[in-house]
């Protein structure tokens, strides 16, 4: 066996038990357990991108199929959102909307619906919160509950399959948008292999999975010039998340007036139409008190907003998250306008535009769990810029904070993690790695 091969097998069978470890074998309170598997992991990932060179391509797409494949029958241990999933599903499954009641007031209620009880009641994060998943994901959910109203584990894996065929049609697409944008094909392994997004979309089910593939479709389909079908799949991408709602500034400069009210107005169109099945008051009240929390209450892994917080605490005496989230959203829209108003929108690539867009919105957000890194992870393949790789490895120590009586976060590893990457960014712009391209290549 040639020394090159052998490497791989190694890393190869490194990345299999470290999946099957984080998988089927660990909780999120065994804290020492989860981050030596996911440093092995992380460790085989690197050293794997760099052997692909002797390896043909393919190989490494189906191997990193294979390792989504690994966790289909498995449960998420490192989050516990998939029940909230499950929980809104079986409401709309029994004709009753998600955004109506809390969990909390529909438990105490004397009216019987299937699948819903204490046992499912128990497995939620947030049970005093109103529902903030948008119309597409809700179908998903909706789905889900219709495969199965009484297991949990079906339900999992109903929902896993779609994510995992998400997967795979991202991967498909990112392949297809570096040969248009004549980038090295191999960029996709920076991708398909990363431990995080493995982990964190087909292991824990996070709807990241959806937005990603319809943003590369908006992308793709932008490139060939199709814009109201680029603007119908940013629609959809809104549909499961509401962050692509950030990306709507970038075709300022980069798009006719005309086209820009063709992508504007399909996109537009297609939220609205998503919203109409599910649209009365309770959608309105419900969506607005979990947008408010979420800006003025929710806080975890951030950066400027921590040290705001502490000027806050020094001149004020307590938290002024109240004022400080909505004041920050505020200035990561003008942000995002700025830079779509002043940058060479027309030399820098349409998903490497979205990369910087999305890292203002992070840098500046409250809340920033570990998911959130993947969509940043995949624009990052058409760029020279490898910040979202290290991040994807420095945020996954967040997870340290979990014990069995709750949740403690390690201020000192945030702390480590944001200088690491401040520092690796202001790095890599210092060598000015940005990977730009003029139009005629673009749509050569």
């Amino acid at each position: 066996m040639q020394k090159s091969n052998f490497t791989l097998l190694i890393f190869g069978l490194i990345s299999i038990i470290g999946y099957i470890i984080l998988g089927y074998f660990s909780t999120r309170d065994q804290t020492v357990l989860i981050l030596t598997a996911y440093l092995s992991l992380f460790t085989a990932y690197i050293a794997t991108w760099h052997s692909s060179k002797t390896t043909p391509l393919k190989f490494y797409i189906y191997l990193a199929i294979g390792l989504r494949l690994l966790l289909l029958f498995s449960t998420p241990s490192l989050s516990d959102d998939i029940y909230r999933f499950i929980w809104d599903g079986r409401l709309l499954a029994s004709g009753i909307s998600p955004f109506s009641a809390l969990p909390i007031d529909i438990l105490s209620s004397s009216k019987q619906i299937t699948g819903i009880d204490q046992s499912l009641f128990d497995l939620l994060n947030s049970p005093v919160y109103f529902t903030v998943y948008p119309p597409l994901s809700q179908l998903v959910f909706w789905l889900a509950a219709l495969i199965s109203s009484d297991s949990i584990t079906a339900s999992i894996i109903f929902v896993r399959v779609l994510i995992i065929l998400a997967e795979v049609g991202s991967i498909i697409l990112i392949t297809k948008l570096l040969k248009q944008y004549q980038l090295p094909s191999k960029n996709v392994l920076i991708y398909a292999l990363n431990p995080l997004v493995i982990i964190e979309l087909s292991g824990n089910l996070h709807f990241e999975a959806f937005v990603i593939l319809f943003i590369l479709l908006t992308v793709y389909l932008f490139n060939k010039n199709k814009h109201w079908l680029s603007g119908i799949c940013w629609g959809a991408a809104i549909g499961f998340k509401l962050i692509p709602l950030i990306f709507l500034p970038l075709m300022l400069r980069r798009l006719s007036f005309k086209s820009q009210i063709i992508i504007y107005s399909t996109t537009s169109i297609t939220i609205i139409l998503l919203f109409i099945p599910l649209y009365d008051q309770a959608l309105i009240d419900g969506l607005s008190s979990s947008l408010t929390l979420y800006f003025q209450k929710f806080e975890f892994n951030a950066s400027v907003y921590y040290l705001a917080r502490t000027v806050g605490y020094w001149f004020k005496g307590y938290n002024i998250i109240a004022q400080l989230g909505p004041s920050l959203g505020i200035i990561t829209f003008c942000s995002i306008v700025v830079y779509s108003l002043l940058s060479k929108q027309k030399k820098t690539l349409l998903p490497t535009a979205m990369m910087w867009a999305l890292l203002i919105y992070l840098l500046l957000a409250t809340t920033v769990h570990p998911w959130y890194i993947t969509t940043i992870v995949a624009l990052s393949v058409f760029s020279n810029y490898r910040f979202a790789t290290l991040w994807s490895l420095l945020i996954f120590l967040t997870y340290a904070g979990y014990s069995l009586t709750g949740y403690q976060e390690p201020l000192a590893l945030v702390i480590i993690e944001y200088i690491v990457l401040t520092g690796f960014i202001g790095y890599e712009l210092y060598n000015n790695n940005n990977v730009s391209t003029d139009q005629s290549r673009i749509y050569k």
